[in-house]
């Protein structure tokens, strides 16, 4: 197993309250021994003007996954984690109902990690695949 610590879905859930990850519908849904996932709805707070899911939500959507993924991989009295850089390549629109990122680790470090994520829609169609890199850093 990648990460330290099991939390229950009920705790990942909780930490995202009153902020953009539930203002935007975000669920977290699923956790395993390499993976974590999440849901988010397809709807008027997550659409751009044509009426598709908006390009920033997927990537909210990767960043919110793989920063609490990376952060269940450290001790938090020790060490934090931050965002340093991430990609999305769009490659389906949705136009409703929901999509379902699953992120994965692809390097784990001392210092940096990698994850992937990829967004589903419903049909198990990928629609977005992301990249973040992420930072290790010390408690001072």
């Amino acid at each position: 197993m990648v990460f330290l610590s099991k939390p229950s879905l009920d705790h990942l859930n909780n930490i995202g309250k009153e902020t953009m990850v539930s203002h935007l519908g975000i669920i977290f849904t699923g956790i395993g021994d390499d993976y974590l996932e999440a849901s988010m709805p397809v709807d008027s707070r997550t659409k751009q003007p044509m009426g598709l899911l908006h390009g920033g939500a997927n990537v909210v959507l990767a960043e919110t996954i793989g920063s609490l993924a990376a952060s269940l991989t450290i001790v938090p009295e020790k060490q934090f984690v931050v965002g340093l850089e991430i990609n999305a390549n769009h490659l389906k629109s949705v136009r409703e109902g929901k999509v379902i990122g699953t992120a994965k680790p692809i390097h784990l470090g001392k210092t940096t990690q990698v994850w992937e994520i990829k967004i589903k829609n419903t049909a198990g169609q990928l629609c977005c695949i992301s990249r973040l890199t992420m930072a290790i850093l010390d408690i001072k």
